[in-house]
Order: structure tokens, then C-alpha cells, then sequence
């Protein structure tokens, strides 16, 4: 299917690996140049050139914190005028009820429900202007059916699902459509952390751990951030103006809801 987005740009957040990288290629593929950020130059700019030349499309890359305001401010001076936006930051460490302050939870915060906001509300602008825009925010299965050991991320990207469901149905007017990506379980370094660590908690090797979670998915496997990344290029292309304020799950029938 040709999406109906070649030559446009796109930033694509924490983009270097997983499921930012799953984006990236997927958007890059579609004829989309692109704007990678990254905490980290070096992986960053060997996943910039493989994007490169792969599909010929234009990549900058931008290596910063961008949960941090120097790290925004960089980051939306490189993406000025984008047509597509995809947020993306890691998730906040797991733990129990018990164990988090009120730093943690601002760090959470800041981390996965200001920083979505932020780059909404600077980049944005330019989308309405012109009458045509995407923003995919990268969230968490979570925000539907609650983990109990991420309860950092649980309350931050709720939040952010707040924000969205009011903000999204006020520009969808100017052809700005935003929209949610709920992952589950992908076989990424996030999956490999959540892993290890229940290794650790359960006394159990880290292959007993994965198939206990494979039980728990009715695709009995982890996602790919190949098909995540393809979930995402379709809500930004040209065939997804009438999806608004939406979540869509990508976690492989984990979340057991009928609606």
C-alpha cells in the first residue's frame, strides 16, 4: 500500500534502536526524511546510515536527552516544520508502590507525559498551518490494563492518554490527527531489562521468565519493532485522517479487554 507520505519529514524520538528504530525504518520506507534523536551519538548515527542506505531518504540526527529542556530545545530547533511527529522516551524503572517518592514520580512525569506535551505544543503549530499533520505518541499497554510493578509509567503515560483525548479531538479540525501506540511486549533492550530483572526477583533463569510471559500473549511470541514500526507508519500516512484521538494496542491480545 503506498501510504501517501514520500517527501514528507518526520522526528521520530529515541529513535537509534527498538521500537523508535521499528519506526524510523517504517516511515523511511514510506519515502519519509527524517529527524532521529538519541541519547546516543554513536548507535544513532550507525542507525541514521543504515536508514540511509537502505531507503535513500534524507536522515539528521540529533544525540540528546530529550527529556531534558536543553535536549528539547535541540531537538525542536532540528524539527522545525515537520509534518510528522512520533514521541518516544524510555519507561521508568519498575518497583512496587512502596518504593516510589514524589521525585520519582516527577521524573516519570516529566520523562513520559511533559515531554510528549512539549514537543506536541512546539511543533504543532507549523501542522495546523498547513493543514496536514500526524503525531503518534508512544505509550504502554499499561494505560488500559494496569501493571503493577510499573506504576511510574502506569500514572505518567495515563496522563499523557488525558492530555491526548482532549487535545487531539481540537485540532483534528485543522487536519492534525494524534493518535496512541500501545506496545506490549516486543523483543527490545526495555523487554530484555523487565525480564532480567524479574529473573532476579523470581530466582528463575531468564528463559523460564520469557516463557512464562509468552503464556500470558496469545500470539504466543514478542512483538517485532517491524510490525510495531508498520502499526505506525499507517497512522501517519495519508489513509488514517478520519483516526482520532485513538489507542491502539500492539501487545499481541495480552490486554484481555472486549473493548
Amino acid at each position: 500500500m503506498d501510504l501517501g507520505i514520500s517527501g514528507k519529514r518526520a522526528l521520530v524520538c529515541a529513535s537509534s534502536k527498538g521500537l523508535g528504530l521499528g519506526c524510523a525504518e517504517a516511515l523511511a520506507e514510506a519515502g519519509v526524511n527524517l529527524i532521529m534523536n538519541a541519547r546516543g551519538g554513536e548507535a544513532l548515527e550507525a542507525a541514521a546510515e543504515d536508514i540511509r542506505g537502505a531507503y535513500g531518504v534524507t536522515v539528521t540526527t540529533v544525540a540528546t536527552d530529550v527529556t531534558t529542556p536543553e535536549g528539547q530545545a535541540e531537538v525542536i530547533a532540528a524539527a522545525q516544520g515537520v509534518d510528522i511527529l512520533v514521541t518516544n522516551a524510555g519507561g521508568p524503572p519498575p518497583g512496587m508502590w512502596s518504593d516510589w517518592e514524589r521525585e520519582d514520580f516527577l521524573k516519570a512525569i516529566d520523562a513520559n507525559m511533559l515531554t510528549p506535551i512539549t514537543l506536541m505544543k512546539a511543533l504543532m503549530p507549523a501542522m495546523i498551518e498547513s493543514g496536514w499533520g500526524r503525531v503518534v505518541n508512544i505509550t504502554s499497554q499499561a494505560v488500559r490494563a494496569p501493571i503493577g510493578v510499573l506504576g511510574l509509567s502506569n500514572s505518567a503515560r495515563t496522563g499523557l492518554t488525558g492530555y491526548v483525548a482532549g487535545t487531539a479531538r481540537q485540532v483534528a479540525q485543522h487536519g492534525v490527527n494524534i493518535n496512541n501506540l500501545l506496545p506490549g511486549i516486543h523483543a527490545t533492550d526495555r523487554a530484555n531489562a523487565l525480564d532480567s530483572g524479574a529473573s532476579k526477583a523470581q530466582n528463575l533463569s531468564l528463559d523460564e521468565v520469557r516463557a512464562q510471559r509468552i503464556a500470558t500473549i496469545p500470539a504466543r511470541r514478542y512483538g517485532t519493532r517491524q510490525e510495531f514500526g508498520a502499526a505506525c507508519a499507517f497512522l501517519c500516512s495519508q489513509h488514517a485522517g478520519f483516526i482520532v484521538g485513538q489507542n491502539l494496542l500492539v501487545d499481541g491480545g495480552a490486554t484481555n479487554l472486549t473493548m
